[in-house]
């Protein structure tokens, strides 16, 4: 759909100068809140506060019990002297408040693992209390998370992955551009069928590079002039030239421009540096945008090979997320079985719509068998979001 862009002309220079002023002073004073209300958020409420009085020669209370996970201390000094407090895992300081003034207090937040620890009160020859650390639902999940240096592996192989699938990337579309340059109009469709599905094994990735996924793969619905747009480039512009107008005619500038524009895609897949937080969120986001209308609309608009596109997808997603299923398994078993469920799901979805010879073009998939196909990439996208949970990843 065209759109309609109303110039209503620059702004007087004051104007501009009030305008800047103006969102200057909101900037800070929603900064302002948004800084009070996560120190609101992160003070501990009077109920979650220990308090522990240190007198001459004792605490009160020496012997303490408290649920594993961060803590807060209120240390109320009552002797004559000044004093610190520690807490202690053997010989280790596991936290410690130092110079608390006789008659004063002072808070300590700590994060604490289950186990038993030994607390200073007051002199060093005096008697130590002890700290019992109980194990909660939070330490659990802890317990049963993987190490970090358990991602170095699945991190490692999903790296030679992109790489790999980077590189028959910009081999196949070499050969479509040769095909084109040849007019040869039966293998440029070969060609351009091949580069798609690795295309789409990586895209989940490729799309993290807004500069070049706009110039590989924008489809002609998102520009002014739809196909008779300048921008109308890359696969697409292709793909309409030979399914569409069955012809080579006029796409040899646009072939040698995907090229070079996959060419420098594999260039920054190999230099990327892949956070296991990254990598589950990016199998999320192309989940949810094959859920969210992409099946409904269908991508392959001219050659019509839609299906054999999504399998192509479901392969990368099951290659990403079957490197850090297992890594679940153990802290969140149900998430992970439920990740390679919605994977199998899709699959057999995919597989019940094949025929004797392969799969049939989308025009002739009705809106039923797509929305099955919608409503499973759905739910991958939702047990994804739940492994990265599972695994003690935050999206960055």
């Amino acid at each position: 759909m065209t759109e309609h862009v109303l110039n209503v002309g620059a702004p007087p220079r004051r104007l501009q100068l009030i305008g800047v002023a103006g969102s200057a002073l909101l900037a800070l004073a929603s900064g302002g809140l948004f800084y009070d209300a996560i120190q609101s958020a992160s003070r501990p409420k009077p109920g979650d506060i220990h308090k522990v009085v240190v007198g001459e020669k004792t605490c009160n209370p020496a012997h303490i019990s408290v649920p594993a996970g961060r803590v807060t201390f209120e240390i109320q000094n009552a002797s004559s002297r000044v004093l610190e407090w520690e807490i202690l895992d053997g010989v280790l300081v596991v936290e410690e408040r130092e110079n608390i003034a006789p008659g004063f207090q002072s808070r300590l937040t700590a994060q604490l693992k289950p186990g038993t620890y030994q607390i200073t009160c007051g002199l060093l020859s005096n008697p130590r209390g002890t700290l019992t650390v109980t194990p909660s639902a939070q330490s659990e999940a802890e317990r049963k998370k993987p190490p970090v240096r358990s991602f170095v592996g699945p991190l490692s192989e999903f790296k030679v992955y992109l790489v790999l699938q980077s590189g028959a990337l910009e081999h196949q579309v070499r050969q479509l551009h040769d095909a084109i340059e040849k007019g040869d109009l039966s293998k440029a469709r070969d060609d351009y069928n091949a580069a798609r599905l690795s295309f789409r094994h990586i895209e989940a990735f490729a799309s993290r590079f807004a500069d070049l996924q706009s110039a590989i793969d924008p489809v002609a619905d998102y520009l002014e002039k739809r196909e008779a747009d300048p921008a109308f480039t890359g696969f697409h512009r292709i793909e309409f030239g030979l399914f569409a107008k069955d012809s080579v005619d006029g796409l040899d500038p646009t072939a040698a421009k995907l090229l070079s524009n996959v060419t420098a895609l594999k260039t920054r897949l190999r230099e990327l540096k892949l956070a296991p937080e990254n990598l589950l969120q990016g199998m999320e986001r192309q989940s949810r945008l094959l859920a969210d209308g992409r099946i409904a609309k269908g991508e392959s608009r001219y050659a019509l090979n839609d299906l054999v596109e999504l399998q192509a997808a479901l392969e990368g997603l099951e290659k990403g997320t079957g490197l850090f299923t297992s890594l679940a398994d153990g802290a969140a078993p149900d998430v992970s079985k439920s990740v390679r469920q919605n994977i199998e799901s899709i699959r057999t979805t995919l597989d019940g719509l094949k025929g004797a010879d392969g799969y049939p073009a989308f025009d002739h998939v009705d809106a039923s068998a797509r929305d099955r196909l919608a409503n499973g990439f759905g739910a991958l996208a939702d047990s994804i979001a739940k492994l990265n949970e599972a695994l003690g990843l935050e999206a960055s």
